[in-house]
């Protein structure tokens, strides 16, 4: 699962100051190369020969191709609202999205709670994707990098 730390800032909103590590790997995403999603179509586990540095926390990668592609545009691949579940953003709430409950939404890579709450989020996809960006740094999801 993905968490996300959050600092409290002066007016007593949480903000993340970065992706968190999972805690039983040490990596973002649990391990999982952000850039299989859009290459292979499913999430595959990195090799820790391809590490790279980013959002404070290390991510791992498939090949050397792949960790190229990322670190050319870590944002285009990284999970959006900071791996927080997209339906429950457009709710309003924040929770911890997974990993293997994801979809590509406006060519982003998207995590989810559930699968209903993923197929809520795409069968209504630009108004909840607009939605949980408008409430994606109220509740905590959007990491400052």
């Amino acid at each position: 699962m993905i968490a996300v730390l959050c600092v409290f800032a002066d007016k007593g909103a949480a903000r993340p100051q970065v992706f968190v590590p999972d805690p039983i790997t040490g990596y973002a995403i649990g391990g999982h190369d952000p850039v299989s999603y859009f290459v292979d179509g499913y999430p595959r586990k990195g090799d820790r020969k391809h590490e790279y540095k980013w959002g404070g926390v290390e991510w791992i990668f498939v090949n050397e191709g792949n960790m190229a592609a990322f670190a050319r545009d870590p944002e285009a691949y990284a999970p959006r609202y900071a791996g927080c579940g997209g339906f429950a953003l457009s709710e309003g709430f924040a929770t911890a999205g997974s990993p293997f409950i994801y979809a590509v939404v406006e060519g982003r890579l998207v995590f989810f709670h559930s699968v209903v709450n993923r197929f809520l989020f795409v069968v209504n996809g630009s108004q909840l994707t607009q939605d949980a960006q408008d409430n994606a740094g109220r509740v905590g999801c959007m990491p400052e990098l």
